[in-house]
Order: structure tokens, then sequence, then C-alpha cells
């Protein structure tokens, strides 16, 4: 797989939903969104929401609530599944001292998905 690390997490994930994996997908998935979190941006300090209006608190008018999201590197993306991958493992360990084999297998495969595709990139261990 060559790309971007967010393209081959989606390009996987399609994978994993057509061979129904739901081990990798739900892995995938939260990876994805972790990425995706990790690029939003905290709202300017001062900003007060609207008091009025349909929804209380929501701002209004058009382009109100739309802002630039951080851009991240592919270093940065490549952080963020690693982490995601460390606490899966850390909770597979740990659900298996709890005697949770079954959810700690779970928790095992959805790491070494997300470490597959990780290693894919040429330039970084896993």
């Amino acid at each position: 797989m060559s790309g971007s690390l967010r393209a081959r997490l989606r390009a996987a994930l399609t994978t994993a939903m057509k061979e129904r994996d739901t081990a990798a997908v739900a892995a995938l998935r939260s990876a994805l969104a972790a990425v995706d979190n990790a690029e939003a941006v905290a709202p300017a300090p001062g900003t007060t929401p609207v008091a009025e209006g349909v929804i209380a608190g929501a701002a209004a008018g058009v382009g109100a609530t739309e802002v630039a999201r951080r851009a991240l590197t592919e270093d940065d993306i490549a952080a963020i599944v690693a982490t995601e991958v460390d606490e899966r493992r850390a909770a597979a360990d740990d659900y298996r001292a709890a005697g949770r084999d079954e959810r700690a297998d779970r928790l095992t495969a959805e790491a070494d998905t997300l470490a597959r595709v990780l290693a894919a990139q040429p330039d970084r261990p896993t």
C-alpha cells in the first residue's frame, strides 16, 4: 500500500467492511475518528454562543461555525495510530489478567490490524 497513512487507513477500512471483519472495522473507524478529533480546533477564547434562537447556545449565521481544521503531518497521524495500538494492547493485557480472554483477543486483533497499516508506511517501524 502506498499513499498517505490516512488514505491507507480508509482503504483498509473499505477492505475490512467488504470482508465483514468487525474487529478491523472497529479499530480502523476508531483510529480515523482519533485523527479527525486531533484536527479539531478549540473555539477562540472569548467566543460566546448565541443565547437566543431555535437552539440555545448554538452559533447563528451562515459560516458561523466553520473554522479551518489543524493540518496534521504524517508523523502526527502515525503517532496517533501508534497510541491507538498501544492503548489496545494495554487494555488487552488488563482484560487477560481479569480472565476476559475473548475481549482481550478482540483488542489484540484490533491492535494487530492498526499495526499492519502502520507498518505499511515505508519509513516507519512499528
